[in-house]
């Protein structure tokens, strides 16, 4: 059902890769998607995959404040050495302070730029720069939000269950990415759409802030990524994974005894089209609408 949507929408979805260095010199990768709008570059992803833009700022201070700390200590000669090392080796630090952070956007070399956030919407766009529009053969046309029927078969795509390394490069202060990152394949899971979720007003109060909901989740790995329906019309942007307890306990054993557990039924949250396309249009990017 969703082939030819899949070949097509694989023509303007992109994995963005995290990586992380933290403050115990250790790294990871996360992974998400993207979506490519037109041929000026912009896009739209989950604002919550930039996030760590806003955590690495947060942890720089308090790296800061750590070493200033001793700094102090070790200028207080009226302390016996022995003391002030003591003092030094008690102090509180985080081995996961974030202390290095890049994005790859789909290819080496891209960066973000022209940031949009409507964070309320876990919406984010964004230009990528540079950028050859001859590189890319086809855009998406986003869900006109009219006539949204219940019981649509859709499809999400992203970039689930990858294992992306990077190791961090003092010599020239940047991340080495490996080989898999180059070959990342998009994933397909369907599911029907099933509700709209209202989440009152933004902030500034101009955008109502409404999300689609899907019968299936949102593997880690898929934020950002499309929703399609058997066309390839885009009908959402995946944002998160709800779960909610259906009624049913089941008994396991755990640590040598028997518990009880709530069954869960697991729902994709989307970011919904009517949002998507009234921010793009505030912004001034161009998009395409379906005329159904």
């Amino acid at each position: 059902m969703f082939a030819q949507a899949c070949k097509r929408a694989t023509c303007f979805t992109r994995p963005v890769v995290i990586s992380r260095r933290y403050f115990d010199r250790s790294t990871d990768c996360g992974c998400g998607a993207f979506v490519v709008i037109n041929d000026e570059g912009w896009i739209v992803t989950a604002a919550h995959l930039l996030s760590a833009y806003g955590r690495i700022q947060q942890d720089a201070e308090e790296i800061v404040r750590y070493y200033h700390t001793i700094q102090m200590i070790e200028q207080g000669e009226e302390v016996p050495r022995e003391e002030r090392y003591e003092k030094i080796r008690r102090l509180p630090d985080n081995p996961k302070w974030i202390t290095n952070l890049s994005y790859w956007w789909g290819k080496d070399g891209v960066q973000l730029t022209d940031i949009r956030r409507l964070p309320e919407g876990d919406l984010v766009l964004g230009r990528l720069s540079p950028f050859d529009p001859n590189a890319w053969p086809a855009y998406p046309v986003f869900k006109s939000p009219g006539d949204m029927d219940v019981g649509t078969a859709l499809c999400k795509l992203g970039y689930p269950f990858q294992r992306i390394h990077a190791a961090f490069r003092e010599a020239n202060n940047s991340f080495e990415m490996s080989p898999e990152v180059h070959t990342l394949a998009c994933f397909p899971l369907e599911g029907l759409y099933t509700r709209t979720l209202s989440a009152g007003k933004s902030g500034d109060g101009r955008y109502d802030i409404k999300f689609l909901e899907t019968s299936s989740p949102g593997l880690k790995g898929q934020s950002g990524g499309p929703i399609l329906d058997a066309n390839g019309t885009v009908w959402g942007v995946q944002s998160r994974t709800d779960n909610y307890a259906y009624g049913c306990i089941a008994r396991v054993e755990k640590d040598g005894r028997e518990i009880e557990e709530d069954q869960c039924v697991n729902l994709g949250v989307g970011i919904h089209p009517e949002l998507i396309s009234r921010f793009l249009a505030d912004n001034g990017i161009r998009f395409s609408l379906s005329d159904y």
